[in-house]
């Protein structure tokens, strides 16, 4: 395997970027054989020997596969049963009713804020998803007024505040205190997820004009006996109880996390398996069998109904799933090659003051590999001597410079990224619309999350 500088790993992703674009808005490939396509050619480009290319290739995409299939799936059994069963549209009345049809947006954007907290970003989208279609569908307009609230509320929360795991990580290589990080990265998610999710995700509901996508209404007609329009609290009970047991379990991590001996704490039978229940696919896997519980089985719908029900939402999402692995797959390429640690290095020295260095390391890691998460821990590695041996930072300084290389982290997500093939697949976008709509909205966050951790940061020079 040939080493290539900083400089040609650069223009390698530059050039992989281009062809990617021109395989899919110009010559119409389909994203899946596109990003296969792009990946191998990297890889190959990149000297990546081929005993070697299948582990390259598959890498990246069984961890994504890995992480998005389960709860993409077991998201998707649920919001089927909510959308068939009328669940979806009970919740939308109740929402437009005590909120009024200007303010549905609102009401998603800070419902989930709320969930956003202890949930990842893909599986908090995914278990909202029939709520914001019922949305959109019940007080019309584009898909993006009520989508952008929705996922950008979810994509701040999980850069900005622990315990997603980016900033807990950032905050442990860089010797910041958790839960001053929470405090002040909620103090900037707010403000990035108003400006970004309500104000600019307003701008684009006007600018495009986005259709409910069918693929979860699809086939509905033919399994309309599953309809029993639930009561208000049974559809709560279902969004809510995945949130309550992964809360659950982020508490309990927390809280071992402060105590003296933690791994006796965590070795507790009973704290083991509430820890387990609150895993998000076994979280999702109780509420999608309470949901068959409560929608089907109690409601007296016959078992064989309820089965079909649950296939009929697996069909639809395929094409998301392999996409998003797809997607993961030209990002892990990416990472191999070491191109986020050539990136790294190559700005190292840069002279500039470390909160913004990291900022703008932190950026063009993301731009170059994709992760957000790789991004801000790659980043946070390299700054940590230079935070570690400066003893003039106060607690503060040290949580601001965090989530400054967190912002930093979540900059312009494009088409080496999963979550941008989650979005355009999820809200049926396409590649120019996606790329104008989702990567600008995450370059903002970026920036206005960026000056919301350098404003705390002098404030407490």
């Amino acid at each position: 395997m040939w080493q290539l500088s900083a400089s040609q790993l650069l223009l390698l992703a530059a050039v992989a970027v281009g062809f990617l674009l021109l395989l899919i808005m110009k010559f119409r490939v389909h994203a899946f054989i596109a990003l296969m396509v792009v990946s191998i050619l990297t890889a190959l480009a990149a000297g990546i020997p081929p005993h070697r290319m299948s582990e390259a290739l598959s890498s990246g995409f069984n961890s994504t596969i890995g992480s998005v299939a389960l709860l993409v799936s077991l998201g998707a059994m649920l919001g089927r049963m909510l959308e068939i069963s009328g669940g979806a549209q009970v919740l939308t009345d109740a929402l437009i009713k005590r909120f009024g049809e200007q303010r549905a947006p609102l009401a998603l954007g800070v419902a989930s804020l709320l969930v956003g907290f202890p949930i990842f970003f893909d599986a908090g989208v995914v278990v909202m998803l029939p709520i914001i279609f019922a949305t959109a569908r019940r007080a019309g307009g584009s898909l993006l007024r009520y989508a952008m609230p929705s996922v950008i509320a979810f994509s701040a929360m999980h850069v900005f505040v622990p315990p997603h795991p980016g900033a807990v990580a950032a905050s442990g290589l860089l010797g910041a205190n958790v839960g001053l990080v929470m405090v002040l990265g909620l103090l900037v998610a707010l403000p990035v997820w108003y400006l970004v999710g309500m104000v600019f995700g307003q701008y684009v509901a006007k600018k495009y004009q986005i259709a409910v996508p069918e693929f979860l209404h699809k086939g509905s007609e033919e399994l309309k006996e599953f309809a029993s329009n639930p009561r208000l609290g049974v559809v709560v009970l279902l969004l809510l109880l995945p949130f309550l047991l992964i809360a659950f379990n982020t508490g309990l991590n927390m809280y071992a996390a402060t105590t003296a001996d933690s791994k006796a704490f965590l070795a507790q039978p009973l704290v083991g398996v509430l820890r387990f229940v609150g895993e998000t696919p076994i979280a999702l896997l109780l509420s999608v069998l309470a949901g068959m519980l409560l929608l089907g089985w109690h409601s007296g719908k016959p078992a064989k109904l309820v089965e079909k029900v649950l296939d009929s939402a697996l069909a639809p999402i395929f094409s998301v799933i392999l996409i998003t692995g797809a997607g993961g797959m030209f990002g892990g390429v990416l990472r191999a090659t070491g191109i986020g640690n050539a990136v790294a290095d190559s700005f190292q020295h840069m002279g500039l003051p470390i909160i913004v260095a990291g900022f703008l390391i932190s950026c063009l890691v993301r731009v170059a590999q994709g992760s957000a998460t790789v991004a801000l821990i790659t980043t946070a590695a390299l700054v940590q001597p230079a935070v570690m041996g400066n003893l003039d930072y106060n607690s503060v300084q040290v949580a601001a410079i965090v989530l400054a290389l967190a912002a930093g982290s979540v900059f312009a997500s494009h088409v080496n990224d999963s979550g941008f093939w989650l979005v355009s697949r999820f809200f049926n976008l396409d590649m120019k619309t996606t790329l104008k709509t989702w990567t600008v909205a995450q370059a903002l966050m970026a920036v206005i999350g960026f000056i919301g951790a350098y404003a705390i940061y002098l404030l407490a020079s």
